[in-house]
């Protein structure tokens, strides 16, 4: 009987130790019957008392819940030593009728330690997909802050376009570029004011170089500069005979530019025949040429241009109300230098680049004490006067660097002309009473700033430092009329 049970037995061990998991064998006592060779290998033999020692609290727990008649078992992971393994635990009744438990055992090191570096960069792709989401999100914000800002400084700057030859970025030149944005999309007629040198061709070539024109013909055309009859032949054409030297039809300036812009400077100064003539180009879209009878349609858009106060040149009956409602759909008004100086460094600087390498000098820096000088000038010739004098400065200065010396300002050509309705100081004294001397004074003042200012009262108020509502009493009192003074040829 001896002889079989050792038989079965070393049966057993040999199949146990054939195995490739480890076995264990461990009495209800908590000590080790036996190991297989898989579990020698790995823990040794005998087995080492920490291990035996971490084996008995897993066989206490498993004696608590198997039994012979339990279901498979479950299995559960466990580091022993320094070695993470996966169990089963399984009752066991040896040949001599003693209870153990059985614990099948696979070494999961390899496993946890590919677990564990996929669990590291499973962290490590969270942490980066965190880390870019969080740039994205600080880039969104970094996105939305810089449109916003783009937006202010479009605002602010207007938009800008290779055509814009205007220099100054102040509250009313981004006010001005605004607006020319705005209104440069439309057909609609345009009437640029402002004093003389202000810039209105600059202005009038943003407007058709920002418009669905822009790739069409572009013409400017001074009224002022060109006779009456002439400028009719020029702007409409003529058909053959129509007056000596008219041997055959000649196309005008209005079927030349068709479909694209026409630029008329100098619009107030018109006669009375071709303000008619022009209110139906504006009114039909027709022009007639000159000697014919039959209309010829065109498409052009008309910007003008003037400095002359057209509300008060209708109201003298020098221009035609009409054509004044036709031309002032869309009014452009540029402000004079003397309301726009923090604009003047930036001029300055522009004009200095431009005529240094003009004129081949190495000028490169103007002074404060130059800047603060022309800060006081009031600019009565606008950026026009304020070019000329930065012209004259860098093409006579002989060294590297603009002095107060080199500022030869321009006489107000106003300023030479003779009072009118003036009056001899000498002759009054002695004569009149201080009130009446006074009172003649009041009067030609008034009358000789209204002349230098073309009949534009509240300029004349501004540079007379009295309100606009003081200077019409004023007027009122002395029999002064508000009609439009031009300046003498």
């Amino acid at each position: 009987m001896q002889a079989e049970v050792d038989r079965l037995s070393t049966n057993w061990r040999t199949l146990l130790d054939a195995m490739p998991e480890m076995v264990f064998l461990v009495s209800e006592d908590g000590s080790v019957e036996y190991l297989n060779r898989s579990a020698r290998d790995c823990f040794g033999d005998p087995c080492p008392e920490e291990i035996a020692a971490g084996l008995s609290p897993i066989c206490r727990d498993c004696r608590d819940r198997l039994s012979p008649a339990a279901a498979a078992p479950s299995v559960r992971e466990v580091v022993l030593g320094s070695t993470p393994v996966e169990f089963s635990a399984v009752p066991f009744i040896g040949y001599t009728g003693e209870r153990l438990i059985m614990l099948v055992m696979r070494d999961i090191s390899q496993r946890k330690s590919y677990e564990n570096e996929l669990l590291q960069f499973n962290t490590s792709i969270e942490t980066i997909l965190s880390q870019k989401i969080s740039e994205l999100e600080a880039s969104e914000v970094m996105r939305q802050k810089l449109s916003r800002q783009l937006n202010s400084l479009k605002m602010q700057l207007g938009h800008y376009h290779k055509a814009d030859k205007m220099v100054g970025s102040s509250r009313k030149m981004r006010e001005l570029r605004e607006m020319i944005h705005q209104v440069a999309g439309s057909d609609a007629t345009i009437l640029i004011t402002g004093e003389s040198g202000t810039g209105k061709e600059l202005v009038a070539n943003l407007v058709h170089a920002t418009s669905s024109r822009d790739d069409k013909p572009f013409l400017k055309i001074n009224c002022n500069a060109i006779n009456d009859s002439l400028l009719e032949a020029d702007l409409f054409g003529y058909e053959k005979g129509a007056f000596t030297g008219a041997q055959q039809r000649k196309i005008g300036k209005f079927e030349v530019v068709d479909g694209g812009t026409i630029f008329l400077d100098e619009i107030g100064d018109i006669s009375p025949h071709m303000q008619v003539s022009l209110l139906r180009v504006l009114q039909n879209g027709e022009i007639i040429r000159v000697g014919g009878n039959e209309p010829v349609q065109v498409d052009v858009r008309v910007i003008a241009a003037t400095n002359v106060d057209l509300a008060q040149a209708v109201k003298d009956k020098k221009f035609r109300l009409d054509l004044y409602y036709r031309l002032n759909i869309i009014t452009i008004d540029i402000p004079p230098l003397r309301d726009r100086k923090e604009d003047i460094v930036e001029l300055v600087s522009h004009f200095v680049n431009h005529y240094r390498l003009a004129f081949d000098k190495e000028i490169d820096f103007v002074p404060k004490s130059v800047i603060n000088r022309l800060l006081l000038h009031d600019w009565p010739g606008n950026v026009r006067e304020l070019e000329n004098l930065i012209q004259r400065a860098v093409l006579m200065n002989k060294g590297k660097m603009i002095t107060e010396g080199d500022l030869l300002f321009d006489q107000d050509p106003r300023m030479e002309q003779p009072v009118r309705n003036g009056f001899d100081l000498n002759g009054r004294l002695g004569s009149l009473p201080l009130k009446e001397i006074l009172a003649e004074v009041e009067t030609t003042v008034i009358t000789e700033t209204l002349r230098r200012c073309e009949g534009n009262v509240g300029l004349a108020a501004t540079q007379l430092h009295i309100g606009k509502t003081a200077l019409y009493d004023k007027m009122k009192q002395r029999g002064i009329l508000p009609k439009v003074l031009r300046k003498p040829d």
